[in-house]
């Protein structure tokens, strides 16, 4: 991140744009809008800036930008076409520690104006740190038609009931539930329908009818599935931003664990071979406590919490303490990595079944029903394989199937950082030694792997 997000407050203060013509009337109109007490600097001023000023009590001086004109400021906006006047107001201003922002210019910016979705009092803001507007402002189209225009009015209505809502209910973790809630149902809807009266009335009485809460927690068993952000359900990312506890798993991409509420309390409960942060038996215990003492908690899961994800043993544990708890399931790591990979796992004249195995068992052995797995017209898919890829290729031969069967190993599947290797059962061992392959990792064999050269346009760059 290039630039820290902040909302200035410029009410009654003095702020000094430079430049007349368009560009500097659209930066005008965003210092107008928060009243700030701008002061222009132009050598030629456009008609509508002119009245623009004149109507909102702004000052301006035609002539050229002397170096004084910094004085006594809070922000400066450069808005000329004069490079070398840019870059002296640009130093002088950093020099005194004023913010400054040059239209269509980083590198002199110590600011940056955002694209604006105003909703008042809620404010949306995106930046792409100056790298491409135009792409800032298409998704701040995107966004403004999914954010409805009631939500000022339902923001305005909330920050009115907040002291009264504070001195009936103290505890700030029931307050942020409750707020949830009416966000959420009838009362918001009533101001989407144009009744705002009505929903302050009801918020009235929702306040002031409280009785003492009970906690009530709940889990959100969620896949985040195998690694691209952009693979998440809507649910998940609804039941991410609700929770007040994270426990999250190795496999769950950086980028996914940050979007869940930025103020929810995060465990790392991650898990490799031979080495556990937190014991399966102490998550279950962390789901346990933390729902008790009423949290809504989030076991975020790497692909999908019931392949291969001991889910099942964690709602076990949920069910004997009467615990309740919702499960959404993620793309498992399978159908993620081989379709980024280029590899359908079924095809018509190839594979007619597809078998998910783990590599590593309970016990730690890979005791497999070898003899059910070398059959043709199948695709394995091997979760957990790497340390016993050579085990699971020599078991594979020695059972029947053939040493030149197709077999493809992908690591960090769905990520900027996919790798794939592809090879033969009899190649393979020693190709993954060679090409220093770590885990995370998954194992496709079969002859649908023959299909990746046909398809390879389609793997992620």
């Amino acid at each position: 991140m290039d630039y820290l997000p902040l909302y200035f407050n410029l009410k009654g203060r003095r702020c000094l744009l430079v430049g007349g013509g368009d560009i500097a009337l659209r930066k005008a109109r965003f210092l107008f809008a928060v009243e700030a007490q701008v002061h222009i600097v132009t050598l030629a001023l456009c008609d509508e800036l002119k009245n623009l000023a004149d109507q909102h009590g702004g000052t301006y001086r035609l002539g050229p930008y002397q170096d004084e004109d910094l004085d006594d400021l809070v922000l400066v906006v450069a808005a000329t076409d004069n490079q070398p006047l840019n870059e002296q107001i640009s130093r002088l201003a950093q020099q005194k520690n004023i913010p400054v922002n040059v239209v269509d210019n980083p590198p002199l910016c110590s600011v940056i104006l955002p694209a604006i979705i105003d909703r008042s009092p809620i404010v949306v803001s995106i930046s792409s740190g100056g790298k491409s507007p135009v792409l800032a402002r298409m998704i701040r189209s995107q966004i403004e038609s999914m954010v409805p225009a009631a939500y000022g009015k339902l923001s305005a209505i909330a920050g009115s009931f907040r002291d009264r809502l504070k001195a009936r209910m103290p505890d700030v973790d029931d307050r942020k539930n409750f707020w949830e809630d009416v966000l959420q149902g009838p009362i918001a809807e009533m101001v989407y329908s144009g009744k705002p009266e009505v929903a302050e009335k009801m918020l009235a009485e929702k306040i002031d009818t409280l009785e003492d809460p009970q906690p009530q927690g709940e889990v959100y068993l969620v896949g985040a599935g195998p690694g691209d952000p952009d693979l998440l359900t809507f649910k998940a990312l609804r039941l991410m931003q609700k929770a007040d506890v994270v426990l999250y798993d190795r496999l769950v991409a950086s980028e996914i664990v940050d979007l869940t509420r930025r103020d929810a309390e995060r465990i790392y409960v991650g898990k490799r071979r031979a080495d556990h942060a937190v014991p399966q038996e102490g998550i279950n215990q962390l789901l346990v406590k933390y729902a008790s003492q009423g949290k809504r908690v989030l076991r975020l899961k790497g692909g999908d919490p019931f392949i291969f994800g001991r889910g099942g043993e964690e709602i076990e544990e949920l069910a004997e303490h009467n615990i309740p708890f919702q499960v959404v399931p993620g793309i498992t790591a399978a159908s993620g990595c081989a379709s980024y990979a280029g590899i359908p796992l079924t095809h018509r004249d190839y594979a007619q079944s597809v078998r998910f195995v783990t590599g590593h068992l309970k016990n730690g052995t890979s005791n497999l029903p070898w003899d059910e797995l070398v059959h043709t017209g199948q695709t394995l898919v091997f979760y957990m394989g790497l340390v016993g890829l050579r085990d699971i290729c020599s078991q594979l031969i020695a059972n029947g199937r053939s040493a030149e069967t197709p077999i493809a190993i992908i690591q960090q599947g769905t990520t900027a950082n996919q790798r794939v290797v592809t090879g033969t059962l009899a190649t393979m061992p020693d190709q993954v030694e060679q090409e220093k392959i770590k885990a995370p990792t998954l194992l496709i064999v079969g002859e649908v792997v023959e299909l990746r050269d046909k398809l390879a346009w389609f793997e992620m760059t």
